[in-house]
């Protein structure tokens, strides 16, 4: 018998169904992985050593389906061996495809069951009687012509062993899996209708148009000449001036291979009245429709066409990057089912409707922790800005916004303004965005965020893993001792001591820490004075509105100073105000606004005098230890000088004075860096490095210098 190939999805569910003794094991040791074959048989084994003990059938499938779910999690080919000749088994099946958005494919072997009691025959432990493969295939056949009502997306029948000889699979990618499509991409927000505005978008992506003719039917042409892609997030038409020039643009660059794009919600409402359906012509629909009225039934029918071949979403860059029209959520990426197609195209709601009269959607970019960058439009922003690995690229061209492109992976934004307002919008498009998404994201802590084991890549070492209880731990902390989070842009490492000295009366010396240095090829140091403060990490900005706008801070504070476990540094705010102030205008004087180019910096620097975060170790450990010392050693002096002539005690008297002049020194030195600090006069601030100002991270001495003259 000649071979007959069929083709199935690399990421699918697949369903042997057929009776014992059909020969669904051997067929899928032959077409599939060991590791892709969930067998009952297996998994009666596993929880029960004998896998034919139907006793242990209830656990068995349990963990069948609990593999299962594992696997399609995963995103992982999935093959079911057991006879799922039952409608309501294959039920619970087709549930955990839908689950997992795999498509369920059934393989059906319909074996005659006589030729598979004889197999049974021959196999060890498997003495049935006829009867068993005989109800399997009657079970089989009630239910065989309705598998693709209960779910299945693709089913092949196998009505002989010839036929299940013959039988080859050949494994294909899901429509929305273009990982092996790297771009580069211009990924372009919801255009509709705004053909002015998308041609200059495209003139200045660098993109080429062929000459065309307004309000024609030909395809227009345009392509870039170093083979980028321009990737439109679908919303082509509707409340714009010229619907059908922008349908003509995107299906010819599509056509040409030069462009590419997912469906949106106004393209698949488009099609359905171009099909015939009951469409309200409402939200700008009317206007396409009356361009489109005007055009051939074989232009329209080519709209059609275009539309009905339209992903939900793409996969790319080996799934770096996804492209959605109303975004997707990471469990999605690279699927198919009808919820990921209509999440893509509508996004997810709540079911209520806002002040405006709009839906009120999820927000399911809050949440995404995804790898990939998922870049989608949908919801009008007024600045395309990235939350997460997600951006919105919908700028509201059609309602007096922008136009915007992003180049990926360059991720670079390109925007021109649009030629005039074409529809009012329901909502303006800034309310409610008085800060960045990732700003308005970051007021709060999310404890999902820190619930897990973290991995943090670095650019100077290999990747970092913080375990769940070290994350929450912290989050403890921040909740409750830390600045506020925005703020908290830094957090200095634990400094390391230097080797200690081998010898002489010291504990550490500076040879030890030259000789580190050496070692790892460092030739330069910056030696500076210690200081007997605290260590303080300093952010100040030019004013509070620029510290919202940098940081979205909404405490109306212009700088924070806190200390190297992120907590504030003073308790009393309005002192860290005077401080903040007193170091922003000397800033100012000094010019350092303009020579950094920022309107913010981070300082790292001491405070002293030490008391002022020390009084209380001062006054219950150091002081206390000083004042001992001193009342020891002069106890044990009087009482040398009146014990007369002993051996020994010279030594003694020696060891004494010693100690009642370490005391002594120890209290000079505790003087000279601990006074009084009754307000901002009393403090002194030590600079010694500054870490990072606007878009810049710094490492340059010499500025360093300035900023301590400057600022000390």
């Amino acid at each position: 018998m000649t071979s007959h190939t069929i083709s199935i999805p690399d990421f699918a569910l697949v369903v042997l169904i057929g009776p014992t003794g059909s020969g669904k094991s051997s067929f899928a040791r032959k077409h599939f992985l060991e590791t892709e074959i969930v067998s009952s048989d297996a998994c009666r084994a596993i929880v029960s050593d004998d896998e034919t003990d139907l006793a242990a059938t209830a656990d068995a499938f349990d963990l069948l389906n609990y593999t299962t779910s594992i696997r399609l999690k995963r995103r992982l080919m999935t093959v079911i061996d057991a006879t799922s000749v039952k409608r309501e088994d294959r039920a619970k099946l087709v549930q955990l495809a839908r689950k997992y958005h795999a498509l369920p494919v059934a393989l059906v072997l319909d074996i005659d069951p006589k030729i598979c009691h004889e197999r049974n025959q021959n196999r060890p432990n498997r003495d049935f009687g006829e009867h068993v493969a005989r109800n399997h295939a009657k079970s089989l056949r009630r239910g065989v012509r309705g598998l693709q009502k209960e779910g299945f997306r693709q089913v092949q029948i196998m009505k002989s062993p010839e036929e299940v000889d013959a039988l080859e699979i050949m494994r294909e990618p899901l429509w929305t899996d273009n990982r092996t499509d790297h771009g580069p991409f211009d990924i372009i927000g919801d255009i509709h209708g705004c053909f002015d505005e998308l041609t200059e978008l495209l003139g200045n992506l660098g993109y080429v148009m062929d000459p065309f003719e307004t309000g024609a039917e030909d395809l227009i042409r345009a392509r870039h000449p170093e083979g980028r892609t321009a990737f439109f997030v679908g919303d082509i038409t509707d409340r714009g001036p010229r619907n059908l020039d922008a349908l003509r643009l995107v299906m010819g660059m599509c056509d040409e291979g030069s462009g590419r794009c997912v469906i949106g919600n106004h393209d698949f409402k488009l099609n359905k009245w171009l099909k015939g359906g009951n469409v309200t012509q409402a939200h700008g629909l009317d206007l396409t429709v009356s361009e489109l009225e005007k055009t051939s039934e074989a232009f329209r029918k080519r709209v059609s066409d275009f539309i009905w071949d339209l992903r939900s979403h793409a996969w790319l860059a080996d799934g770096k990057l996804v492209i959605a029209h109303a975004g997707l959520k990471e469990e999605m990426h690279g699927r198919g089912s009808g919820h990921v197609r209509n999440f893509a195209m509508f996004g997810e709601t709540t079911g209520e409707v806002d002040e405006f009269g709009l839906p009120v959607r999820l927000e399911w970019a809050r949440d995404y922790l995804g790898k990939a960058d998922v870049v989608f439009g949908h919801t009008p922003m007024a600045e395309a800005e990235w939350l997460k690995h997600t951006m919105c690229i919908d700028t509201g061209c059609v309602f007096g916004g922008k136009l915007t492109a992003l180049r990926w992976p360059e991720r670079e934004t390109v925007s021109v303004p649009a030629k005039t307002q074409y529809a009012i919008p329901a909502k303006p498009l800034d309310a409610d965005q008085p800060l960045s998404a990732q700003q308005d994201h970051d007021r709060l802590l999310y404890f999902d965020d820190y619930a897990t084991k973290m991995r943090i890549e670095t650019r100077f070492k290999s990747t970092l893993q913080i375990p769940e209880e070290n994350s929450l731990a912290a989050l403890e902390v921040m909740s409750r001792f830390a600045v506020d989070p925005r703020w908290l842009i830094y957090l200095p490492p634990t400094m390391a001591a230097c080797p200690t000295a081998p010898e002489g009366p010291f504990l550490e010396h500076p040879n030890q820490a030259m000789d580190h240095f050496a070692s790892r090829g460092v030739t330069d140091l910056v030696v500076e004075e210690k200081h007997m403060g605290s260590r303080a990490l300093l952010v100040v900005a030019k004013d509070a509105d620029a510290a919202k706008a940098r940081f979205g801070v909404e405490d109306g504070k212009a700088g924070v100073i806190y200390t190297r476990t992120g907590r504030p540094f003073f308790k009393d705010e309005s002192e860290e105000a005077a401080v903040v102030a007193r170091i922003g205008k000397a800033m100012q004087s000094a010019g350092l606004w303009e020579e950094l180019q920022t309107d913010w910096v981070l300082l790292d620097a001491e405070l002293m005098p030490w008391s002022a975060k020390a009084q209380d170790l001062l006054k219950r450990q150091y002081l206390p230890t000083v004042t001992a010392a001193k009342s020891s050693a002069s106890a044990l002096l009087k009482a040398i000088s009146k014990a007369g002539e002993i051996d020994g005690l010279d030594a003694l008297s020696a060891r004494a004075e010693t100690q009642f002049s370490n005391a002594e020194l120890m209290g000079q030195t505790i003087d000279g860096y601990c006074w009084a600090a009754d307000s901002i006069e009393d403090y002194r601030i030590a600079p010694f490095h500054i870490l990072a100002s606007a878009g810049k991270v710094h490492a340059d001495p010499h500025l360093h210098s300035v900023v301590r003259r400057s600022v000390w």
